[in-house]
């Protein structure tokens, strides 16, 4: 039986390949989580010049993170250059959900160039800690999700950095943007999202969530107010769908094609993240299961290139 206070956090615990969730799901039960955990207390240092590294959406998360602070942003293919050429970097940031792969290699060359080094990871038992000081080792909590997914992994450091309340992010989407989401998604086969100036960094994970979920089914572009004046749409089409988040948009669109998403007063990246990934989810949830119908045969061949053995679910 669902407890009604985590009813997606369960969800989450028992899902298996048949009845994959979708990122709504994912959204509320991430939330849930961290409201029944906590945030771990983050602590960035007071560094002047950081690197901080990471790959893929840990890369993202990276910036978003750093997005008010002097810092370079590099991975496990340009960091050594960066070392090299930029003088004064006096402390890194490493990103990294399992601890394991390049973070083992990279927290070792920082230790072996005298750079203090925090390590963000999601595995208690990351093996890369071995070479950081266990005050500079910060463990957030994850759900199970399936492969791509990663909602809570990433959320929980933002969140830590920002200190939104996962509370108040579920009552809102519950109460403010889940009422006014439409029942007729699946009649457009394209997405245009704008979102505020202020969080330009959350435009590629944004973005790529599209590609993992939808592409080249479903088009998905994502982009702010003022990026969108330099000619994003001077080819009108009318199942394309005009989503704007925190923004009375009148200018982007056919004015048929429009739906303007609120976000409170003090919203941070955190409930950005949320409040556009649920809407995401109900996208997922209205057209054809491209995701779910694809992902078993993705990770199939992905685990082949890469050597290793990859699973539609990650625990």
């Amino acid at each position: 039986m669902l407890h009604m206070d985590t009813p997606n956090l369960e969800i989450l615990q028992t899902f298996g390949l048949d009845t994959l969730p979708n990122l709504d799901v994912v959204v509320l039960g991430a939330l849930e989580l961290f409201d029944k955990t906590g945030i771990p207390t983050l602590d960035l240092g007071d560094y002047k010049i950081p690197l901080v590294l990471g790959s893929g959406n840990a890369a993202v998360t990276g910036r978003i993170l750093f997005d008010d602070k002097n810092a370079i942003f590099a991975d496990e293919s340009t960091y050594k250059r960066k070392l090299e050429n930029i003088k004064g970097i006096d402390g890194a940031i490493l990103l990294s959900a399992s601890g394991s792969k390049h973070a083992i290699a990279l927290s070792q060359d920082l230790l072996s160039h005298g750079i203090e080094t925090r390590l963000l990871t999601n595995n208690q038992e990351a093996p890369a800690k071995k070479y950081i000081n266990d005050d500079n080792f910060f463990v957030f909590p994850k759900n199970r999700e399936p492969y791509t997914y990663n909602t809570s992994t990433y959320m929980g450091m933002i969140l830590g950095k920002t200190k939104e309340n996962p509370k108040n992010i579920k009552k809102f989407i519950t109460d403010e943007v889940d009422p006014i989401i439409p029942k007729n998604l699946a009649d457009y086969d394209a997405f245009y999202v704008l979102i505020p100036e202020r969080f330009d960094a959350f435009r590629e994970m944004l973005a790529t969530k599209f590609d993992e979920l939808f592409q080249p089914k479903v088009s998905g572009r994502v982009f702010t107010p003022e990026q969108s004046k330099h000619a994003k749409s001077v080819v009108k089409y009318d199942k394309e769908l005009f989503i704007s988040f925190g923004y009375d948009n009148t200018q982007f669109g056919l004015p048929k094609n429009r739906l303007n998403i609120p976000l409170p007063v003090d919203v941070d990246y955190g409930t950005l993240m949320a409040v556009s990934y649920y809407v995401m989810g109900n996208m997922q949830k209205q057209h054809e299961p491209y995701f779910k119908n694809g992902i078993e045969d993705y990770v199939k061949k992905a685990g082949e290139a890469f050597g290793i053995t990859l699973g539609v679910i990650v625990e």
